[in-house]
């Protein structure tokens, strides 16, 4: 089968909301011009930055649409919202999302063993999907940290990889070694890895991962962009952005995503930073550090980009 390819900057999608909680899409058709505008190549719609255990089967169909309608193909999108429990509610829940056009349909690995039992219980669900999606749609994994991280054994990798269904693995390891042994297993295959962890971001680039797709492709995509397709005129500059960006990205403990939608807030994208997964004022729990952290980064940033625009142009 031949896939789309899907590699870059592929920014894993907010879903604002309107203060009274219902999804604001007004926010999102220029949150979507804002990604694009900032050199994301792919949008992952409805994933776990979009708060889609958060979200009815509707809401997740209808934001998929709704991305893929008002990306018109300047970007590739892909779409996930797999989050139920028994198998029967799963092929309902892909095949919806499915039927809303993305370029990829993707699978979360801890729900292909939702109890945990080992790679018997995730080959038998996985078989069993296989065989019923929509054998022309590509597909994607995510090892999606909720509601528990479950990692792809090598095997199963491979068995994901030889299929010939498979486009993407959004990759959680944060284990360099895993990501050197994995892009081995899934060489000559249409599966390709891109790394989530932004503290290994740059090093991953090195060992072949095909772009970043973390969270804070919600605050500065434009930098990763730069530095997964100038590491190699650059390495200097590389280093000390790769640097700044890791210790920048620490700051998701503050109260991700509202973290962010508050960045895009102060930016004019966002009217709300309404979360459903978090009931808490993230102002006033890290008064000490949220707000002035994301100034901080903000001045970080364009420093970078300042660096960055400086450059010959046969540099960059």
């Amino acid at each position: 089968m031949q896939h789309r390819f899907l590699d870059g900057i592929i920014a894993v999608m907010l879903t604002p909301f309107h203060d009274d909680g219902g999804i604001d899409y007004g926010s999102l058709s220029r949150l979507i011009d804002w990604y694009i505008a900032n050199g994301v190549d792919v949008l992952f719609a409805v994933c776990q930055s979009s708060e889609m255990f958060f979200l009815s089967l509707e809401e997740r169909v209808a934001l998929s649409r709704f991305v893929v309608d008002q990306a018109r193909g300047r970007v590739a999108v892909i779409s996930s919202g797999h989050v139920s429990d028994s198998r029967e509610d799963q092929l309902t829940e892909l095949t919806a999302m499915a039927a809303t056009g993305p370029d990829a349909v993707v699978l979360i690995t801890n729900r292909l063993d939702p109890r945990n039992l080992g790679e018997t219980a995730f080959r038998s669900n996985l078989d069993w999907l296989l065989a019923r999606l929509p054998a022309d749609m590509p597909l994607g994994l995510y090892e999606c940290p909720a509601p528990y991280r479950r990692l792809l054994a090598d095997s199963e990798l491979a068995v994901c990889a030889a299929s010939g269904r498979f486009a993407i693995l959004k990759d959680v390891c944060c284990d360099l070694a895993r990501i050197e042994r994995r892009l081995q297993i899934v060489s000559g295959s249409p599966l390709t890895i891109v790394n989530a962890n932004g503290t290994i971001a740059l090093e991953a680039m090195k060992l072949g991962s095909r772009g970043y797709s973390g969270v804070f492709t919600n605050i500065h995509p434009d930098l990763y962009a730069w530095m997964y397709r100038s590491w190699r005129s650059q390495p200097d500059l590389a280093e000390a952005l790769s640097a700044s960006l890791s210790v920048a990205s620490v700051s998701e403990l503050m109260g991700y995503p509202a973290l962010a939608k508050l960045y895009l807030q102060k930016l004019g994208v966002l009217d709300s930073i309404r979360c459903r997964s978090i009931d808490y004022d993230i102002r006033e729990r890290f008064w000490w550090g949220g707000e002035p952290i994301l100034d901080k980064i903000g001045i970080m940033s364009e420093r970078f980009r300042s660096e960055i625009a400086a450059l010959p142009v046969a540099a960059e």
